[in-house]
């Protein structure tokens, strides 16, 4: 996999130094960037907080394991499923626009959840909520992208975005055990005046959208549909994988039907003259490579934390406010290092902090393989959340930020979609895998539960490291193959044969570009003359 650097002449990102990251925002700026980081915290929380209320949902509707389960799938079937159509309406329709509908969908599926007076309408209130996310999180990313220019400022920016999307995760066990005390209802009902506070400060501080110059707006309704139907069937053929059997009529006859779906919709693609999806857009290894690292990031946290609630909670028996005080130092860790994260983006490039990041992941998840019956919190589990903490803002941001550099204004929303499904989809495929090598049993016993959580753990383990090493391994190549294409050029040396005093960025990055006759390319492969004209 491929991360970019945005690279100046010393291969680094522009520095503090320069003078746009001397520009100070104005209350506006930091109003409404606190609205759209609002919303993204939400989206976590909600992703969170519900998964700790779901043994109280059981119980209250006397639902089965198996129902129970998709309290919390059916979220990530939405989110998941709707997000690359979510990220191409905000380009098509408008960031504001689209932001504002998902805020009002998240808001009504939250109290349709909150009032519900069945476990059916639970589900059904989550996946409503999953759409509203899918809709405002490629929107807000692309919102964020859009009004802070890109360099020191749109970092920082996407830093302190960072910080609040990771918070969520964290501080939504904590928040979560809190009202799960009270009621499950509140974990849901909370989510209500947030979307509504979020809805108005984003009337009123999120700029409008530009007018339509007045040209044919064409929305390609084909590959919106079957691109849709082929991620919800990706994502619930996953999720339903570990009870149905990985290899089971069920689970191979959904997943054969979406990559049926996925193949139709590259050939709806291939033909339509103003594509849902630009192929050429998947050329951009940066916005590809962002995307794998997102799903190991999120993938392993969320098995993580799977993994540590069951522990906590089932195996040592702590009460669910415990379990989120112990998960609280990992927030804390992320609120202390998320907004300096840009800062050090600046004087390092994108890749070392995805290493770096996936590094300490990596040494945590090693550390918990310690726990035991009867291990010490803070010995044994405290420095494995401190790394975390550690490692989770670094890597979040510089994917982030790679995956939304050099792309084309019109295709921001797109390129945050695709971000945004490589980090749900990796949770639901990591989780899948991870539950299977935990074991299916019912009612494990306790020697064979302790076994299953270091199986479980084992798997993330050795995604978190070749996450991590397949970062220097492809800078290592892209540097070979740098080097010999400027060995067997009749131009080699010359100031713009790509040599490392000329400053020209590494293999992948978004301004890497080669001449042909007919222009400069970009990474994603198109001239620099058609790139305003691709999103439309």
């Amino acid at each position: 996999m491929t991360i970019a650097d945005d690279a100046t002449a010393d291969g680094a990102l522009p520095g503090p130094n320069d003078p746009e990251a001397r520009v100070r925002w104005g209350l506006r700026e930091w109003l409404m960037l606190v609205v759209v980081c609002g919303a993204f915290s939400l989206d976590a929380l909600d992703n969170i907080m519900v998964g700790i209320a779901t043994p109280q949902i059981k119980d209250e509707f006397g639902m089965s394991t198996s129902a129970a389960q998709w309290v919390v799938s059916a979220y990530v079937l939405g989110f998941g499923g709707f997000l690359l159509l979510g990220g191409r309406m905000s380009d098509l329709l408008g960031r504001r626009r689209v932001f504002l509908v998902g805020l009002t969908v998240l808001a009504a599926g939250s109290l349709l959840g909150g009032l519900a007076n069945s476990g059916l309408l639970v589900i059904v209130g989550r996946l409503v909520m999953g759409i509203g996310a899918a809709l405002t999180a490629p929107s807000a990313l692309s919102i964020v992208v859009g009004n802070f220019p890109e360099g020191p400022q749109r970092n920082r920016a996407l830093g302190i975005y960072t910080a609040c999307g990771a918070i969520g995760y964290s501080i939504g066990v904590v928040v979560g055990g809190a009202l799960t005390q009270a009621s499950w209802r509140w974990t849901f009902v909370l989510g209500v005046p947030v979307a509504i506070a979020a809805l108005i400060g984003a009337l009123i501080l999120v700029p409008k959208d530009p007018a339509h110059d007045g040209s044919k707006r064409h929305f390609d309704a084909a590959g919106a549909v079957t691109v849709t139907a082929a991620m919800l069937l990706l994502v619930y053929g996953i999720v339903q994988a570990p009870s149905s059997g990985w290899f089971s009529g069920i689970t191979l006859g959904v997943l054969g039907a979406a990559a049926l779906l996925l193949a139709a919709f590259v050939a709806i693609e291939s033909r339509s003259p103003q594509p849902l999806l630009r192929l050429g857009l998947l050329r951009n290894k940066s916005l590809v490579g962002a995307s794998l690292i997102a799903a190991a990031i999120l993938g392993t946290y969320m098995s993580y934390q799977f993994i540590g609630s069951l522990y906590l909670q089932s195996y040592r028996g702590w009460s669910p406010l415990q379990m989120a005080f112990a998960f609280l130092p990992i927030g804390l860790m992320i609120l202390t290092f998320a907004p300096r994260a840009g800062k050090w983006l600046g004087r390092t490039g994108l890749r070392w902090p995805v290493f770096g990041g996936m590094f300490a992941y990596t040494v945590a998840f090693l550390l918990f393989l310690r726990v035991g019956e009867g291990s010490s919190y803070w010995f044994v589990i405290l420095p494995s959340m401190v790394l975390i903490g550690v490692g989770f803002p670094f890597a979040f941001t510089a994917a982030n930020v790679a995956a939304t550099s050099g792309v084309d204004e019109s295709e921001q929303g797109l390129a945050a979609g695709i971000l945004q499904t490589g980090y749900q989809v990796g949770a639901a495929v990591v989780l899948a895998v991870v539950t299977v090598r935990m074991g299916g049993e019912e009612s494990p016993s306790h020697a064979e539960s302790l076994t299953g959580y270091h199986q479980g753990i084992w798997v993330i383990v050795l995604i978190a490291a070749v996450s991590a090493f397949s970062v220097p391994i492809a800078a290592a190549a892209a540097r070979r193959k740098a080097g010999s294409s400027r060995a067997g050029s009749p131009q080699a040396g010359s100031p713009d044969s790509g040599s490392p005093d000329s400053g020209s960025p590494v293999s992948g990055s978004p301004e890497a570009a080669s001449a042909d006759g007919s222009g400069t390319k970009n990474a994603d492969g198109r001239t620099a003359e058609s790139a305003g004209r691709s999103g439309r």
